[in-house]
C-alpha cells in the first residue's frame, strides 16, 4: 500500500526516520502480534469548558525503545486521541449511549499504514457520565476478526478494566492466525470461571476488511457504480454520514471494490473535525466526514469532488461523466449483478453478499486487464517490463481500450503492475490470477465450441 501522496494522517503520525539497521518498534514483526496497542481515550474537561480526548491507558507500555523508535510511538499516540473522538468536543455526560465500532487508518511516510479498530461505549455507573473509546492498533486488516476482540473487551469492560488486561495479553501471546485458521484465547472471568474464546480469521484474505451490505443497504446498484468509476480513475470523493460506523465501514467497502489494485492515495474514513480542510486537497482522496460538518465541506473551496450522502442514498456533488467512465457493456453486466444481490440481500449471509458482489468488480479488472501478464516482457536478469503500448493496443473493443488507457496512468495500476514485473511467480496462486484463468479457459471453450 505505497504512495507518494502523504495523508493528512501524516502530519499527525509520521513515522520517525530510521538509521541503517535500526527496525522499527512499531514493526508486525511479519504477522506475529495480533496488535501494537490497546489504549483507552477519555474524554478530560479542560479549563475552558471543552472537553479534550486523552489516552488514559496503554497495553503494553514500551520501554527500552531506542530515541527514534520513542519519537515514533509519540507521535502515534499523540494522533489516536483525535481520531478516536472525530466529532469535535462539545461533549457532555449522558446517562445512554449505544456503543459504537469504528475504524481509522494512520499513513506513515513511507506508505505503510497501521489501523485503529474501536470501540466507544458508557462505561458502567450511575448518573451522566462520558463515553470512552477502547482502541486497538494492529498493522493487520481483518474488521470482523477485531470487531470480536472489542466484543470481548467491552464485556470484561462491564466488570471492571482490571480483567480485560489479562485478556489481552493472552491475545498478544497469541500467532496471528493464517487464513481459514482459528485461535483459542483462554480467559478467565470472575464468577465466570476459564472461557475459551475462538478467533477465525477468514479464508479470502481480500475480505478481510470489508461489509459490502453496508453500501448496499445505504445506496442504489446506479450510485455504487459512479462511485467504483471515480475510484478507479482515483478522484476526490467525500462520503458523508452520521455514525462514525457507517463511515468506516462504507469507505472500506468501495476500497476494497478495486481489489486486485489498492487505493494509494489520501485515506480517512472519518475525518476528525479539525481536519476539514482536506477536502481542499487538490491531490486524490478517499474521506468520510459527519453529516453535521456538511455546510464545512459544501464552504471550502474544492475542485470536481464526488460528493455522497449515505444518510439520504444519494450523491450531492458531481464531476458530471461518472455514468460514462466506465465501458456501457460491462456497466450493464455490473449493474445487473448488483441488482440481483440487492433482492437477495435479505436471504443471504454477509459471507456470502461479501463473496458475490467482490466477485462481480473482480470480473470487471479480469475481461479489463486480465492478459496484462502477456505482455510483460522478461530480460535475462529476471526483471520484467510491461509492453503498455501492445498492451492497450490488443483491446479490440474501442470502448474498452479508451478506458485502459485512462487507468493505466493511475497510480494502482503502476504499483500492481511494479510488483508483477519483479517476477513472474509474484501472481501466482492469488485469487485474481485464478479468476484470469478461469476466464481464458472459458473463453477457449466457447471459442472451440
Amino acid at each position: 500500500m505505497k504512495g507518494n501522496q502523504e495523508s493528512p494522517a501524516e502530519d499527525c503520525a509520521p513515522e520517525a526516520p530510521r538509521k541503517a539497521g535500526e527496525r522499527s518498534s512499531l514493526s508486525c514483526l511479519g504477522g506475529q502480534f495480533f496488535f501494537e496497542y490497546l489504549v483507552v481515550v477519555s474524554l478530560k474537561k479542560k479549563s475552558g469548558g471543552d472537553y479534550e480526548p486523552t489516552i488514559t491507558y496503554q497495553f503494553p507500555k514500551r520501554e527500552n525503545m531506542l530515541r527514534g523508535q520513542k519519537e515514533e510511538e509519540e507521535r502515534l499516540l499523540q494522533a489516536i486521541p483525535l481520531f478516536c473522538f472525530p466529532d469535535g468536543k462539545n461533549w457532555a455526560p449522558l446517562t445512554e449511549y449505544t456503543s459504537e465500532t469504528f475504524s481509522f487508518v494512520l499513513t506513515n511516510v513511507d506508505g505503510s499504514r497501521k489501523i485503529g479498530y474501536c470501540r466507544r461505549l458508557l462505561p458502567v455507573g450511575r448518573g451522566a457520565r462520558l463515553p470512552e473509546v477502547f482502541c486497538i492498533i494492529s498493522c493487520l486488516g481483518c474488521f470482523g476478526l477485531f470487531s470480536k476482540i472489542l466484543d470481548e473487551v467491552e464485556k470484561r469492560r462491564q466488570i471492571s478494566m482490571a480483567v480485560i488486561y489479562p485478556f489481552m495479553q493472552g491475545l498478544r501471546e497469541s500467532p496471528f492466525p493464517a487464513p481459514g485458521k482459528t485461535v483459542t484465547i483462554k480467559s478467565f472471568i470472575p464468577e465466570s470461571g476459564t472461557e475459551l474464546i475462538e478467533l477465525t480469521r477468514p479464508l479470502d484474505s481480500r475480505l478481510e476488511h470489508v461489509e459490502f451490505q453496508a453500501l448496499l443497504q445505504r445506496l442504489t446498484p446506479g450510485i455504487i457504480i459512479q462511485i467504483f468509476a471515480s475510484a478507479v480513475l482515483e478522484r476526490r470523493i467525500i462520503f458523508l454520514a452520521e455514525e462514525l460506523s457507517v463511515l468506516s465501514q462504507c469507505i472500506h467497502a468501495v476500497a476494497a471494490l478495486l481489489y486486485p489494485f489498492t487505493w494509494a492515495h489520501t485515506y480517512i474514513p472519518v475525518v476528525p473535525e479539525c481536519l476539514i480542510d482536506t477536502v481542499c486537497c487538490p491531490t486524490p482522496f478517499m474521506v468520510g466526514v459527519q453529516i453535521r460538518h456538511l455546510q464545512q465541506v459544501q464552504d471550502q473551496p474544492m475542485e470536481e469532488v464526488l460528493l455522497v450522502n449515505l444518510v439520504e442514498g444519494k450523491i450531492l456533488t458531481s464531476v458530471g461523466d461518472e455514468e460514462e467512465v466506465l465501458p456501457a457493456k460491462l456497466q450493464s453486466e455490473m449493474l445487473t449483478s448488483l441488482d440481483r444481490h440487492n433482492s437477495n440481500n435479505n436471504v443471504q449471509t454477509s459471507e456470502q453478499v461479501n463473496a458475490q458482489v467482490s466477485e462481480c468488480f473482480v470480473h470487471f479488472f479480469v475481461r479489463i486487464v486480465g492478459h496484462y501478464a502477456a505482455y510483460i516482457k522478461w530480460s535475462k536478469s529476471g526483471q520484467g517490463t510491461l509492453q503498455e503500448r501492445a498492451f492497450c493496443k490488443s483491446i479490440t473493443s474501442k470502448s474498452c481500450r479508451k478506458f485502459v488507457k485512462k487507468f493505466v496512468k493511475t497510480q494502482m495500476f503502476s504499483l500492481f503492475i511494479q510488483e508483477a514485473e519483479r517476477s513472474r511467480a509474484t501472481q501466482e496462486g492469488c485469487y485474481f490470477q485464478q479468476k484470469i484463468t478461469e476466464y481464458q479457459e472459458q473463453k477457449k471453450q466457447r471459442k472451440n465450441s
